[in-house]
């Protein structure tokens, strides 16, 4: 909680005057209402300044020898820590561009010699009153800003906990072990990455859409959630109406994300990007792909990387029902997927980064306990099936 301004609290006033008459009447004109400090030089002005407790107010003189107020002014109005002490200047210096030039610098206020008590008393008051404000404006908004960016980072890890757990869902119905998921995004991102300053890529591979494709490529299997058991978790291969409905995981995917975005009632980025990668992630760059066939750069750039990174971690990576092969066989499959399966540039980038992909798949790499866990779930889901 942000308290108000309190006008009870004594102000420190600094008064700079290389004449020590002109110090002692400032001092005894204000010492009754404020705590007074005074130095007789700029550089003392600015070393108290500078220090842990700093004046709120400073009533500057103008000509002083060795450094002048202008100076002083000046050097104030550099530092992060001092620009914001409001100056008055005192001086009989009273020509008009004498003034204009205090304004320049950054002077509040600026009172001629000889002063007027009263005068002197009032405008120090009113700067005063003005810098308690300011302060305390200043105070609100940081504290605010900070709530904001408190809730702001909770609100995005309730994000990005309700993507993992729903792309963990979706993987719980699979041969896929909850690793792929980590395993892709990763990918993904170091793809992104890598082509980020590429002619056909710049546009939109920037570190938002990136970071929005690293938050999004968890759903891109969203839709197996959809796809019966009977079929999901047959172990062999499917026949030609298995794999029809088998490939309607994009669209079923798609239309679920755009369900949930209907219902929020408000277009969510990251969440546009999640629909292209889990209906596009199936087309391939030859047009010979699913659920539409899109060839070339009619393929979502967010769908292309997502084929590149899904199906080298197919390759690579252990299933219940088969070993993962190895990472220089998987990379020659690849290769024979460029310019068919594959956009060409984004096959060269993989090149360049496989070492990093072997680096990601062997941070996220499935455990004995793992694929063990997985394979138990699968005996129960199709005995199951059999029972049924």
């Amino acid at each position: 909680m942000i308290d108000a301004p309190d006008s009870l609290e004594k102000a420190t006033v600094l008064v700079v005057d290389d004449t020590p008459d002109n110090l002692s009447l400032m001092s005894g004109l204000l010492e009754d209402d404020y705590i007074v400090r005074l130095a007789n030089s700029g550089e003392r002005a600015l070393k108290i300044a500078r220090s842990d407790t700093p004046p709120d107010l400073i009533l500057l003189d103008i000509m002083m020898p060795e450094m002048d107020g202008y100076e002083v002014c000046r050097l104030l109005r550099t530092e992060a820590k001092t620009r914001d002490i409001p100056v008055i200047f005192l001086t009989a210096k009273s020509e008009v561009n004498d003034e204009t030039k205090g304004f320049e610098l950054g002077a509040v206020d600026y009172i001629t010699k000889p002063i007027s008590p009263p005068i002197v008393k009032a405008r120090v008051k009113t700067h005063l009153g003005m810098k308690r404000m300011y302060d305390f404006l200043k105070d609100h908004s940081a504290f605010l800003e900070d709530e904001v960016s408190q809730r702001t980072k909770e609100i995005m890890a309730i994000q990005d906990v309700t993507i993992l757990a729903m792309a963990s869902l979706a993987e719980t119905r699979d041969s896929d072990t909850g690793n792929h998921i980590r395993r892709t995004q990763y990918y993904v991102k170091a793809l992104a990455n890598k082509l980020k300053h590429h002619p056909r890529f710049a546009h939109f591979l920037t570190d938002r859409n990136i970071n929005m494709l690293f938050k999004s490529a968890p759903l891109h299997d969203i839709g197996k959630v959809g796809i019966p058991d009977r079929i999901l978790l047959k172990p062999g291969r499917f026949n030609a109406h298995e794999m029809e409905i088998m490939k309607t995981h994009t669209t079923l995917g798609r239309d679920a994300i755009q369900h949930a975005e209907n219902a929020l009632g408000i277009k969510v980025e990251f969440l546009t990007v999640a629909k292209e990668i889990a209906y596009g992630h199936q087309e391939k760059w030859d047009g010979s792909g699913y659920p539409e066939g899109l060839s070339g750069d009619n393929i979502p750039i967010s769908a292309r990387l997502m084929a590149v990174a899904d199906v080298y971690d197919a390759l690579i990576s252990r299933r219940v029902y088969k070993n993962g092969m190895p990472h220089e066989k998987a990379v020659q499959i690849i290769i024979e997927g460029k310019g068919s399966h594959f956009d060409p540039d984004m096959v060269d980038a993989f090149l360049d980064l496989q070492e990093e992909f072997k680096a990601i798949a062997t941070r996220f790499a499935d455990s004995d306990a793992d694929i063990n866990k997985k394979a138990q779930y699968l005996e129960q889901a199709i005995a199951e099936q059999v029972r049924l």
